[in-house]
């Protein structure tokens, strides 16, 4: 019996399943399930059905548990169901894909547990709003950078900030690409201000941008500002490099030093945002706040692989109920990983101790 179909296994011998939502206090709205129909308990086989184990595991709680006893009552397995796509099992190195995680949910609706079906939309439609903001962060990177963008964007998969060689790289070929350095201001303030716009709480490869401004000179930033060129979206960057925590090395110098017709123009986009961060600039003046931590609400989904090397931070979400039945799918730029923003950084202790439980 292969890893995909060792659940099964399992559930074959089950008479009862005992299901529950996660919360951060533990579990919550339990209910149980006989399973001595066969029919019962082949609906539920079927919605669990596995199609392959990719090699990596969600970092948050999860959101509902499954308890499965024999007749006897003796615990067969703990199995948590991860954002409508995956399932994490002790006996597994990773979790596993569903062929079909819809089914599961359509099973937790119709036993009294629409909660998973709401979440599973939420989910699905920050995914989409996720992708779109990376398209429009794609395109509004600088002409010369071409080739470098899966490079920049895997900062995201693996948690890693970018490195002194890449943004040396980038830095040589703006400058080969905008030998003026107004023009070279412009397409980094115009690449800054795209994608989630966020001072604090976006996925990491977003940084990137405000990494390259924090090099150039303030009269430089000042000098595109006053172009005639710089539009809206020129401000944009601006006010979402001068108010990110630490994006200068004299940046309180730099912000108290803006000409006043700048500052003005900056100021009246920063209140007209919907960022927390950019609408705490008031007075006149400018307050950088510390960033969320990695997982705060709608930064990237968060997994890590089981050898511990990084966070899969990916600012995509996977695409469910595929043509091909399929729930679980590469993100737009074909890379995988397990939804789940707004959850937390860590294997769940519960589950891991239900695991070794059952070893």
């Amino acid at each position: 019996m292969d890893e995909a179909t060792a659940l099964d296994g399992v559930l074959r011998q089950a008479h009862v399943v005992q299901v529950s939502s996660v919360s951060g206090s533990g579990t919550v709205g339990e209910i149980r399930v006989d399973l001595s129909d066969p029919a019962e308990s082949d609906r539920l086989r079927t919605a669990m059905a596995v199609e392959s184990l990719p090699g990596f595991y969600c970092m948050c709680l999860g959101d509902v548990r499954f308890e499965v006893f024999d007749q006897d009552g003796g615990r067969l397995a703990v199995v948590v169901l991860h954002h409508g796509a995956t399932l994490r099992w002790g006996q597994w190195d990773s979790d596993a894909v569903l062929a079909d995680g819809r089914l599961l949910l359509a099973w937790l609706d119709e036993h009294g547990m629409p909660d998973s079906v709401q979440q599973f939309e939420a989910d699905r439609l920050r995914a989409g709003k996720s992708a779109e903001q990376e398209r429009n962060w794609l395109a509004a990177m600088p002409t010369g950078l071409e080739g470098t963008a899966d490079r920049i964007l895997d900062l995201s998969r693996t948690g890693d900030m970018p490195s002194p060689d890449l943004l040396a790289e980038l830095t040589d070929r703006l400058r080969q690409t905008f030998p003026d350095p107004v023009e070279r201001v412009l397409a980094l303030l115009d690449w800054c201000g795209s994608g989630s716009g966020r001072c604090s709480g976006h996925p990491i490869h977003e940084s990137v941008p405000g990494e390259l401004l924090g090099k150039v000179p303030i009269a430089d930033l000042l000098a595109a500002l006053a172009d005639p060129r710089a539009e809206e979206r020129h401000d944009a960057g601006a006010v979402r490099h001068l108010v990110g925590w630490k994006t200068r090395p004299r940046q309180k110098q730099d912000i108290a030093g803006l000409p006043q017709p700048v500052r003005a123009r900056l100021l009246a986009h920063a209140r007209g945002s919907r960022d927390a961060d950019k609408r705490g600039a008031r007075n006149g003046g400018w307050h950088p706040r510390r960033p969320e931590k990695p997982g705060g609400p709608g930064s990237p989904a968060c997994a890590r692989s089981p050898s511990g090397r990084g966070r899969i931070a990916v600012p995509h979400w996977p695409r469910y109920g595929s043509a091909g039945g399929g729930v679980f799918r590469a993100g737009v730029s074909g890379r995988t990983a397990t939804p789940g923003p707004g959850h937390g950084v860590g294997r769940a202790a519960g589950d891991a101790g239900a695991a070794r439980a059952e070893r």
